[in-house]
């Protein structure tokens, strides 16, 4: 089984970055192949909301990194999008990506569904909630499976790269145990 991170951090080796290797770490650590996707290089367009994935099945732009990720979104047995908070929202290369293909997937009919997955977002100070929120909403109205974890999936940390993530142990631990649940949870569902 694999597991897909998608980092939507417009930094490489960032602390949105940090976070889902950690993640990646644990489910690798369960027996998991897995896979860490940062957007901080690609070109993603916005979804024009053309409606031409109902007729066509997929996203008809072209041009751009979409339809090489959404392959993998789709091959993935789990998926994690990380982000950090952006004037409390999400990084807009990958609210452009998660608009895609949530489009594409609902016009299509094929859904994300069975498949596993949760966000997490990392923030200095403030506008977790929102982020989260946001994020976890898509996965929630893309018919995923979603664990939980003992608090939500966020990380403080507001430096560029991964010193700052490193000292948040309670992020650490919570994204351990959100690791552990999507392994245990998609092991299940495969058993």
């Amino acid at each position: 089984m694999k597991v897909l991170a998608i980092s939507g951090s417009p930094r490489k080796k960032g602390n949105t970055e940090y976070f889902l290797t950690q993640a990646l770490a644990h489910m690798s650590a369960s027996g998991f192949e897995t896979e860490l996707l940062t957007l901080d290089d690609k070109v993603i367009k916005p979804c024009r909301a053309c409606l031409a994935c109902r007729k066509e099945l997929r996203c008809t732009q072209e041009g751009d990194d979409f339809h090489a990720i959404y392959d993998k979104m789709t091959a993935a047995d789990g998926i994690i999008v990380g982000s950090p908070v952006h004037f409390s929202g999400p990084a807009p290369a990958l609210v452009a990506l998660l608009d895609r293909a949530g489009y594409c997937s609902r016009q299509s009919r094929r859904f994300f569904s069975g498949k596993v997955g949760a966000p997490v977002a990392v923030a200095r100070r403030a506008g977790h909630n929102f982020t989260f929120a946001w994020l976890l909403l898509w996965f929630f109205v893309n018919d995923f499976i979603i664990p939980g974890s003992t608090y939500w999936n966020v990380g403080m940390a507001g430096e560029g790269g991964a010193r700052d993530a490193e000292a948040d142990k309670e992020g650490l631990d919570t994204i351990a145990h959100f690791a552990k649940n999507m392994a245990r949870v998609l092991t299940a569902l495969h058993a």
